[in-house]
């Protein structure tokens, strides 16, 4: 079992969070904490949604009003999914890197242009002077 499995039913939602079922029903509509339906379309509540809808009781107690909690909300939910992409990207380089060891990695070259270089190696780079002297029919 997880914290997003919806196991609770609004009654039960309401007594862990200290709510009127009526007020469940009413942040459903709003789209403040959207809990699972099942096939007769009652509302399932999980933990997580339990945890949202004290966040939501708090916010209210200290004076803000349901559509800028309904933006929090939707604000910190919209970051915990960015952070999980983020943890997949992470897993997905680090599966990468460890699959292919020795790999190439890309750089620019002399002439600006991307060459591919072997992993832990440094492109050599010209070491030669140009002088540039101004012609007298130059100028």
């Amino acid at each position: 079992m997880t914290e997003d499995d919806p196991i609770f039913p609004i009654a039960a939602a309401a007594e862990l969070t200290g709510m009127h079922p009526q007020t469940l029903r009413q942040y459903d509509r709003l789209g403040l904490v959207s809990p699972t339906r099942t096939a007769g379309q009652s509302r399932r509540y999980s933990m997580r949604d339990i945890v949202q809808l004290r966040e939501v009781a708090k916010l209210s107690n200290e004076g803000l009003n349901l559509e800028g909690i309904r933006r929090i909300v939707e604000l910190e939910n919209q970051v915990q999914h960015l952070s999980a992409r983020v943890r997949e990207l992470e897993a997905a380089i680090a599966d990468e890197i460890l699959q292919r060891p020795g790999s190439r990695v890309f750089a620019a070259g002399t002439r600006g242009d991307v060459v591919s270089v072997k992993a832990g190696t440094r492109i050599k780079r010209s070491n030669q002077v140009v002088l540039w002297r101004e012609l007298p029919w130059n100028r």
